[in-house]
């Protein structure tokens, strides 16, 4: 695609349909002229400079990748004309965009009636999640994996429930009896699994815990947020392809949060939040004296606890989909190359001397450690903090990412390693973007140098 081609054409294009409701004088107290402009705009490009090369493969740090010019193209033009989607007569075309886009991320799961729409973020389409599971189990808490978000734990403080952390295993995923045991309190309504933690990628095992969930009779949400797209892979041929069964479990889940900034090619912020029950939105009645009067559809804002949401991110959405779809020929082919590079890099680790893999990658998430000697917690961390920096502010930079492991989860993994801390830093990369795949090589090579050298 021809980006400047194409933004060329939508200013023209919302000109145009501007031009429909007749001319009037801009007022004078917004005028800027070119000369005042272009200075302003000299210091804000520089200071833009003053960010870390994101597009780049080489950049395999944090959740991080440019959207996809096709979603540029579409939220900028939408953004000409500023539609608000909390309210129909707010945003007409891009509300209808928005259930469009929705009822296909709801069939990617494999939901068919589903209640839900777009959020600014993953925290707060997890955070309405949980608000519906307290109103269907009041009183009862809410448990999650001891390696889930963070948000979990957060929004349960802000919607006054008990947080119920669960171990994990040597894999990062909820550890059943663990659940169990906690299940068995009768003191949670709510079991949140993840499917794809933002640590090392790992997926709890949907498809086991819902039967147990359900003796139980507590609700089951999945926070797919980083690794909802990956759904798109499972039972696929070749390297890439992922074991089918939790996946197609998520279709069985009463809520599912998704990220399309995420694998979905969007710019921040767009997050998704959807239920299996429609009937769920009898939670969010309520009623604006000054806002649901041009339409007798359910408006967006009926369903929502946020209120003005940017029509901009549903049609930068809905023009990504129709030209690559939530479908395993259209954005399965981008999260494919991701997850081709974290097995080929996982690969090189394993027979490499100077770095140890911490543990296999599930999803397009490699965490590795540099090979220390002696083998102690606090050498690793020491080194991996080296070759972060080192590896930022090098010759041939490449930019990567640290977790801290605990001593449980370092020691379950690695027995050789001598605990002589409560934790050390590791080394991470995520392979978000398919480029991606050509450049795990070079990676792997910069990072043996640094590592040789810490």
């Amino acid at each position: 695609m021809d980006l400047q081609h194409w933004l060329g054409r939508a200013t023209h294009a919302i000109q145009d349909w501007a031009d429909t409701f007749g001319p009037y004088r801009p007022h004078p107290s917004l005028h800027v002229d070119d000369d005042r402009f272009g200075a302003v705009f000299e210091e804000f490009t520089a200071r833009l400079a003053d960010n870390y090369p994101f597009f780049h493969p080489h950049y395999a740090g944090q959740m991080l990748k440019p959207p996809h010019p096709a979603a540029v193209v579409g939220h900028l033009t939408a953004m000409l004309i500023n539609p608000n989607n909390h309210a129909l007569d707010g945003g007409p075309a891009t509300a209808a965009m928005e259930r469009e886009a929705v009822a296909r991320l709801a069939a990617m799961f494999g939901y068919g009636t589903h209640l839900g729409h777009l959020t600014t973020s993953g925290t707060i389409a997890n955070l309405e999640a949980l608000f519906v599971a307290r109103e269907l189990h009041p009183g009862r808490g809410i448990a999650h994996s001891a390696d889930a978000h963070y948000t979990h734990g957060r929004m349960c403080h802000v919607l006054g429930l008990p947080s119920h952390p669960v171990r994990t295993d040597d894999r990062g995923r909820m550890d059943l009896d663990a659940l169990q045991d906690v299940l068995r309190t009768g003191e949670v309504g709510t079991v949140v699994l993840t499917t794809g933690t933002t640590g090392a990628g790992a997926v709890d095992p949907v498809h086991e815990v819902l039967p147990l969930a359900e003796r139980h009779g507590v609700r089951v949400h999945v926070d797919a947020a980083y690794g909802g797209f990956f759904t798109l892979l499972a039972g696929a041929d070749g390297p890439e392809g992922l074991p089918p069964e939790p996946w197609r479990a998520i279709a069985r889940a009463d809520s599912i949060v998704v990220d399309p900034h995420k694998h979905g090619l969007q710019p921040y912020g767009c997050g998704a939040v959807l239920f299996r029950d429609p009937e769920v939105g009898r939670f969010y009645l309520h009623d604006s004296p000054y806002t649901y009067f041009t339409s007798t559809e359910l408006h967006l804002g009926e369903i929502s606890l946020e209120c003005s949401r940017a029509g901009a991110s549903a049609a930068a959405l809905w023009l990504t989909f129709q030209l690559l779809p939530p479908t395993p020929d259209g954005l399965g082919r981008v999260l494919a190359a991701g997850r081709r590079a974290a097995l080929r890099w996982a690969d090189l680790i394993e027979a490499s001397d100077a770095l140890e893999l911490y543990q296999r990658p599930e999803l397009d998430i490699v965490t590795y450690f540099p090979a220390v000697a002696p083998a102690t917690l606090t050498g690793i961390d020491a080194a991996s903090a080296r070759i972060l920096a080192d590896g930022m502010t090098g010759p041939d930079p490449v930019f990567l990412s640290t977790l801290r492991a605990d001593r449980e989860s370092f020691t379950a993994r690695h027995p050789e390693v001598v605990a002589d801390a409560d934790g050390a830093r590791i080394l991470r990369s995520v392979l978000m973007k398919p480029e991606s795949e050509d450049h795990v090589e070079h990676l792997h090579h910069r990072l043996e140098q640094l590592a040789g050298s810490a």
